[in-house]
């Protein structure tokens, strides 16, 4: 806090610091040179929809005449720049949920981008939001009029878990990640309300905190069968100056995540910005890390699955400058998910381990904020006694 004010790392652009104009927006607008539109026919990869007024809140396609997949992005060798003048283009069409539900239905269900029709109350203008887990949107605007001018491509799998009413939500998330749906396209179907016994419409940026969430715990309770991991293994990973390492050491299945925005990074100014959160810290509720817990840890048990082992799992996230515009969680996402595919450095001690972090990380300050590493060392295993 700064003079009654929340701070940039606490605010992450919401318009929570009282200010008049945010620096972190300004710097976004710079870039932009758009019109206003009044109306769209064109491609609707995804959904939006808002969290204002929870429940009666407001939804609609995601006009956007590209891919919204940040693994499409990457492939493509897209640049931060590049996302950036991307979502500037994008409109979420906006209108009471109940209106177009059944277009957001559509649209969530495809495999592909629908094509779309759309007319404005008014024409829709340039006006970025950010909260540090959705992917920045560049307009927003009242539809008078939507259609939905072709027929969704949906798959198999799809069609049979949101036809199945007696399978509750968070079961038919699992099944479907199972069959290989991705986790875009399943927080597209669990925001517009087509899975689950009790089907209600969910902010999108709940729904993609809640996949990740409810994944990673699932593979939790799947993984704790497994034996544990033999050895001390690091695996490291920078997107967009987003540096992503994991330390993975033999034991029962324990998880902290530490997080670390640099001085005159995005969110900060002077000084680093660490935030510390793991299982077991908080009796219930949401991460103070935020989405970005929830993405890293999913990315850390899918691996723990793939392989059928358990480990005590230390993550650490350094951010710099390099990250100018915040682009949402699926930065972590694919950071940790590119980290945990890349081949890992092996350890024969937990110290050689932290050596290593250090490196990643930039330095060895992340020590004197973890509980992890303490407990690490005091706890021996059975592979000490051999």
């Amino acid at each position: 806090m700064n003079g009654g004010r929340m701070d940039c790392a606490g605010c992450k652009g919401r318009g929570l610091c009282g200010l008049s104009r945010c620096p972190i927006t300004a710097r976004f607008r710079a870039r932009v040179n758009s019109r206003p539109v009044s109306d769209y026919m064109g491609a609707a990869p995804s959904v939006f929809v808002g969290s204002y007024g929870y429940p009666a809140v407001q939804g609609g396609p995601l006009l956007l005449a590209d891919e919204d997949r940040p693994p499409a992005w990457l492939a493509r060798g897209l640049t931060i720049d590049d996302v950036v003048d991307l979502r500037a283009s994008a409109i979420a069409a906006r209108a009471p949920v109940p209106r177009v539900r059944e277009a957001i239905a559509e649209v969530a269900l495809s495999a592909r981008p629908v094509d779309v029709e759309v007319a404005f109350a008014r024409p829709v203008d340039f006006d970025i939001r950010f909260d540090g887990v959705l992917t920045p949107v560049g307009r927003s605007g009242p539809v008078r009029d939507l259609d939905v001018l072709d027929n969704p491509v949906v798959p198999r799998a799809v069609d049979r878990v949101t036809s199945d009413s007696d399978l509750s939500a968070s079961e038919g998330l699992a099944e479907l990640y199972r069959a290989d749906v991705d986790v875009y396209h399943l927080a597209n179907l669990l925001s517009a309300g087509v899975l689950g016994r009790r089907r209600r419409v969910v902010p999108t940026r709940w729904a993609i905190t809640a996949v990740d969430d409810t994944l990673g715990r699932a593979q939790t309770r799947e993984l704790v069968r497994y034996p544990s991991v033999e050895e001390v293994l690091v695996f490291s990973h920078t997107l967009y100056g987003n540096t992503i390492a994991v330390l993975l050491a033999p034991g029962g299945w324990q998880f902290e995540m530490i997080e670390r925005w640099r001085a005159h990074s995005l969110w900060t100014h002077d000084q680093d910005a660490v935030t510390v959160d793991g299982e077991g810290k908080r009796p219930s509720g949401y991460s103070p890390i935020a989405g970005a817990y929830y993405s890293a840890r999913l990315a850390v048990t899918d691996h723990l699955v793939s392989v059928r082992r358990q480990a005590r799992a230390l993550v650490l996230r350094s951010v710099t400058g390099e990250y100018w515009a915040p682009l949402g969680t699926w930065v972590v996402r694919e950071a940790a998910l590119a980290a945990m595919r890349s081949p890992p450095e092996r350890y024969a001690t937990l110290a050689e381990g932290a050596a290593a972090l250090d490196r990643h990380y930039g330095d060895g300050s992340w020590r004197e904020k973890s509980s992890l590493l303490p407990r690490m060392r005091a706890e021996r295993t059975l592979s000490d006694f051999f």
